[in-house]
């Protein structure tokens, strides 16, 4: 591509799935520009990593689709004092692959009312083929449970979704699916069971149209030795350790 407004010439050297801009000026200085093409960036992709991204979504995770490289970045966000877990998520998420290995740091945020909140994210480069996964988490812009969660339901994925929106509650333990319906918590209730044979109830979370789903007293130690090995050790109290 050839470009001359003020003289200034473009030069595109594509590797990979890189896009290389190398410009130069009147002045002669060079300046060299990249651009990320989401659409290169396809996979396949580890089990792992999409283990992880399916756990973080059924928390805090997010999938943002953006429109100007036509693709789909997974944010991670917690607050500060969960620093260890997110810095522990990133080292796993960067040494796939799949961001940037600059350690992230806490930033502050004006919340609600004018709070000060301090949070710690990353994001995970911006995949084509992670607008699928998009598509399966959000329908209507409603963030949902994709039929295909049992796949990527694995130790990981839970350990992930326990730290995100677990909780104690007396002996037990209770994740926070506020957000999703009532058919979707039964399906991850139904799912949960099915491969990990770990009892749980859907209870009505004291609004209108939002549930939380409760792991059995009885099935704690089974999801205690599902995930353990995961669970830094800030977080180990949410399993009666």
């Amino acid at each position: 591509m050839l470009y001359c407004p003020k003289c200034y010439f473009y030069i595109i050297i594509i590797f990979s799935s890189i896009y290389f801009i190398i410009i130069y000026n009147n002045s002669n200085n060079t300046i060299i520009k990249r651009i990320n093409d989401s659409r290169k960036r396809i996979g396949p992709h580890n089990k792992e990593i999409i283990s992880i991204i399916y756990g973080s979504l059924l928390g805090d995770g997010h999938a943002e689709y953006r429109k100007q490289s036509n693709g789909t970045r997974i944010s991670f966000s917690q607050e500060s004092n969960h620093y260890k877990y997110l810095i522990w998520l990133h080292n796993i998420v960067s040494s796939h692959g799949y961001c940037n290995t600059t350690v992230p740091k806490i930033q502050s945020r004006i919340g609600d009312k004018g709070k000060i909140r301090y949070i710690i994210r990353f994001h995970t480069y911006t995949y084509s083929s992670f607008n699928e996964i998009h598509n399966k988490w959000y329908v209507n812009n409603k963030k949902t449970v994709p039929k295909d969660i049992k796949e990527f339901l694995t130790p990981i994925a839970l350990a992930i979704w326990t730290i995100n929106d677990g909780s104690r509650s007396g002996n037990s333990i209770k994740w926070s699916t506020n957000n999703f319906s009532y058919e979707d918590c039964m399906y991850l209730s139904y799912v949960i069971y099915d491969l990990y044979k770990i009892k749980t109830s859907v209870i009505s979370a004291g609004k209108k149209d939002q549930y939380v789903i409760y792991v059995i007293k009885e099935s704690i130690p089974i999801l205690r030795d599902l995930i353990k090995d995961y669970i830094i050790s800030e977080i180990l109290y949410k399993l009666n350790y």
